[in-house]
């Protein structure tokens, strides 16, 4: 915003512009929509964020979390030991006709022969269950020599227009977008995680679909023990602490438990 007196025209309470309050990882702290408000900025403005990341103000740094669960179909699990009952077999036909049963008798809405005024539908969901995996999940961080930026980005013919501008002495940045034109066409851009496959190449060149540990092993990183150890510190007073053999036994509380003892029995 360009003005000769200093002071600009242009106001968040414009209904041609959305104004964005976010932090050096791109959340949103403050906007005119509060729902919005603790969503990843991207989520938001999807072309912006793909736009700032192309131009440096934002970097995308891909993060691991080792100790996730992820959903999958419970009749994906290991069922191995259940060839050791020869009876399972029939008593799994008998339960999937019960339960075929009773899912077809709920579709056809018994309950509607009496009452024709009220009908339900049933609807048939897949049993899941968590499992322990790996995944992976995109973070960004602001570039933060970059204190001011703007940009323009074609939305089939319609140009969108944004400017971001670091807050001075914190780590925010406020964000002024154009929202005249329609760029739902670039998609959001989330956070959410993937789930690492371990993929072993055999030696045709087909991939094996397979999870396997051991290549999690090999990717990890090996811990390195500290160079040097600090046992003792020049300010620190041994003498403060370790004074278990200074405790004696009470006999107050000795002749308590002693009575309480006799008079249980």
């Amino acid at each position: 915003c360009v003005a000769l007196d200093g002071k600009c025209s242009i106001s968040c309470d414009d209904e041609n512009i959305n104004c964005y309050l976010i932090d050096n990882n791109g959340f949103i702290l403050v906007a005119e929509d509060y729902t919005l408000t603790g969503f990843f900025f991207g989520e938001a403005e999807g072309a912006v964020m793909n736009k700032l990341l192309q131009m440096g103000s934002f970097k995308r740094v891909t993060l691991y979390d080792y100790q996730a669960l992820c959903w999958v179909h419970s009749e994906s699990s290991d069922s191995g030991h259940k060839l050791l009952d020869p009876y399972f077999a029939f008593f799994a036909a008998v339960k999937w006709i019960l339960t075929e049963l009773v899912i077809f008798l709920v579709d056809f809405n018994l309950y509607s022969w009496w009452n024709l005024d009220l009908t339900a539908k049933a609807q048939r969901v897949g049993p899941h269950m968590q499992v322990p995996c790996d995944t992976e999940y995109p973070a960004f961080v602001s570039e933060r020599t970059i204190k001011e930026n703007m940009g323009n980005i074609d939305c089939d013919g319609c140009i969108k227009s944004f400017v971001i501008q670091q807050i001075p002495s914190s780590n925010l940045f406020m964000v002024v977008v154009d929202n005249k034109c329609d760029c739902s066409q670039f998609g959001p851009i989330t956070m959410d995680p993937i789930e690492i496959m371990y993929i072993l190449q055999l030696f045709l060149g087909a991939a094996h679909n397979e999870s396997l540990k051991c290549e999690r092993l090999k990717m990890q990183k090996d811990r390195r023990r500290p160079d040097t150890c600090h046992p003792f510190h020049p300010e620190e007073n041994s003498m403060e602490c370790g004074g278990v053999g200074s405790l004696t036994t009470s006999l107050n509380a000795t002749l308590l438990f002693a009575l309480m003892a006799l008079y249980l029995r």
